[in-house]
């Protein structure tokens, strides 16, 4: 299918539109819509909190609001219009009764409610439409959200920070902080856009942590998820204490009295607790994340965790995407990123899988690698 370079200049504005939704519309996907008339971008809109209006409508109230009419329009939008109710109304009836002429979509909808059924009713009121325009870019947006809807399960972004050697701490524990001030605001971007942050009950003890959004500008904060076997969390440590969002700890027993009583101590504060063991008296994980989506419609975690869960998490094959930050420095003796069992020989494939660097920036002084899994 040909697009034009008017096409591609206005599905980009359409891709910049969807990137103001990385904070903002999860569980939603991130969806921009752009709308031209006679050469003219007349209105734009992006995906809001979920329960407010999607792309295309905001871009709809947005022509309308400058004073021009739609009627024989076309329309750039990221994702395929919705075809269902579900908090609001079918996007596909406002782009109808708008009377556009066009729509050129980048990817049709993976959520099975949608699924090529918005396309087909535009084309069922006669407008014209175009499919696959900057697909990439579109699909890049919303890895969770179409992981969750094609396999059932959430994106999980693994995040670490390490020296040349490998070292994420010092030998006593010691890790704040490995790399600077940029690449830990950087971090910070990751974790405004994920659905929750997860940890473990060690990195809670050793570091006290908060894990909420700091360095960026965010209305939302993602839910806590704490992997705590036995419950050993202390009652006060800091990532009780949140703001603005839920706090979950995830244990397998809690058999004793002492257990007992902290859960209860916990519930009345409003944690919620799930007990989720596996045969070996640990958490589930791959339960965990099949939960996470099913249950609580979670599209991306991001893991800040330490090597114990890491390597949990790996050899469960559980991890999607590392976020590797790398500080210009040694440490020599110290913890490293993931507790893993070496190979009998180099060619041997530990995990089971092959990662690629995707991205390399600098985040001065320190370098970040993001890499994906090959399956």
């Amino acid at each position: 299918m040909l697009f034009t370079a008017e096409d591609t200049q206005f599905m980009r504005l359409a891709v910049d539109q969807a990137q103001q939704a990385l904070y903002l519309s999860n569980p939603n996907p991130r969806v921009g819509c752009v709308i031209v008339k006679e050469g003219q971008c007349i209105g734009a809109g992006h995906t809001q909190a979920v329960g407010g209006a999607h792309a295309e409508i905001e871009a709809l109230n947005q022509v309308r609001s400058q004073g021009f009419n739609p009627e024989g329009a076309t329309v750039y939008v990221t994702l395929e219009p919705c075809s269902h109710t579900g908090r609001t109304a079918p996007c596909v009836e406002a782009l109808i009764a708008a009377k556009v002429a066009k729509v050129s979509i980048a990817m049709s909808d993976p959520n099975p409610l949608v699924s090529g059924q918005g396309i087909q009713q535009l084309r069922a009121a006669g407008i014209a439409v175009k499919l696959g325009l900057l697909e990439a870019e579109a699909r890049e947006l919303n890895p969770g959200f179409i992981r969750r809807m094609t396999r059932g399960l959430p994106w999980v972004r693994m995040k670490m920070a390490a020296s040349l050697d490998g070292k994420t701490a010092l030998p006593a524990g010691e890790s704040q902080w490995i790399t600077g001030p940029l690449a830990r605001a950087d971090g910070h971007h990751w974790r405004a856009q994920a659905c929750a942050i997860l940890t473990g009950v060690g990195t809670v003890i050793e570091d006290d942590p908060r894990l909420n959004v700091r360095d960026v500008d965010t209305v939302r904060q993602p839910v806590k998820i704490i992997i705590d076997s036995h419950l050993g969390i202390p009652l006060h440590a800091q990532i009780l204490n949140t703001e603005a969002s839920g706090v979950m700890i995830v244990y397998a027993a809690a058999n004793s009295p002492e257990q007992q009583q902290k859960a209860a101590e916990l519930r009345a504060r409003g944690i919620e607790l799930i007990a989720m063991p596996n045969t070996g008296g640990k958490v589930d994980l791959t339960k965990l994340f099949l939960t996470l989506a099913a249950k609580y419609a979670m599209n991306e975690i991001h893991v800040e965790a330490g090597f114990k869960l890491n390597g949990s998490l790996l050899r469960e094959n559980c991890v999607d995407e590392l976020l590797l930050y790398l500080a210009p420095r040694f440490l020599g003796a110290g913890i490293g990123m993931a507790q893993v069992d070496p190979p009998a020989h180099l060619s041997q494939d530990l995990m089971g899988n092959d990662w690629r660097i995707i991205d390399h920036t600098v985040f001065y002084p320190d370098l970040r690698l993001r890499l994906m899994k090959m399956k």
